[in-house]
């Protein structure tokens, strides 16, 4: 792909080496002198020196034949201004960072594809993993649905069950879904029917459409949402 990144700050620098490590052929439009120095001399891509909120700029860095542009700067005014700069150039793909979450419909109704804040989401992250330390990993899927892993603790309602038989039993609802299991002595993968059976110490990917709520991880054997922490007094 041809990819247009506007900014080398935090979040442009690590998708910068991304995305060339991928093999992709990039062109970073950076305003700062130093910084555009900086990212010409460590990866291999295309620098250009000038301000992405000009028409001109695009053009210079090949927006006529660009696949996508990702602005990254830290004013979300500079990103509209460059989202629609992009589709005034007929760019197929446009993806913003988006850093007061007040704008986010601003950017949608213009078409453009848009992530929070990540520092914000790196809070949240962190206080997740405090909160619901069973919870391996998660991605939030629209205002209140999560995909996580979860590992099967030995005294889980669900261990030793078919995914058939903790539906029968009433463990699994319409709003929870297991989508993998990886499994210690598998090889690959497992790809979940209703007859695979659920043993401890797996590693399950899960939708739960309500989120990782304390109903939906005590399935899986983790109970630490119901304890009290003596030492501080929060309640998980």
């Amino acid at each position: 792909m041809y990819i247009i990144v506007v900014g080398a700050g935090d979040i442009g620098t690590p998708l910068i080496e991304i995305a060339t490590r991928s093999g992709n052929e990039v062109v970073v439009i950076e305003r700062d002198p130093e910084r555009a120095d900086e990212v010409a001399s460590e990866h291999d891509c295309l620098v250009v020196n000038a301000d992405a909120t000009v028409k001109e700029t695009l053009r210079d860095a090949g927006a006529q034949r660009a696949d996508a542009i990702i602005a990254t700067s830290d004013q979300d005014a500079t990103n509209v201004m460059i989202s629609l700069l992009a589709q005034e150039l007929d760019i197929p793909a446009i993806v913003s960072v988006v850093h007061n979450p007040e704008h986010m419909n601003l950017f949608r109704q213009i078409g453009v594809n848009t992530i929070e804040n990540p520092q914000r989401l790196i809070a949240d992250y962190l206080f997740r993993a405090v909160e619901r330390p069973s919870v391996v990993d998660y991605m939030r899927v629209g205002d209140v649905a999560e995909v996580f892993e979860i590992t099967v603790a030995e005294d889980a309602p669900i261990a030793g069950m078919t995914l058939g038989e903790a539906d029968e039993a009433g463990l699994l609802d319409d709003e929870t879904l297991v989508v993998a299991i990886e499994r210690p002595e598998a090889d690959s993968p497992i790809t979940p029917r209703g007859e695979t059976r659920i043993e401890h110490e797996d590693l399950l990917t899960v939708y739960s459409g309500i989120g990782a709520t304390p109903a939906v991880t005590d399935i899986f054997g983790h109970y630490e949402d119901h304890e009290t922490n003596e030492s501080d007094g929060f309640e998980f």
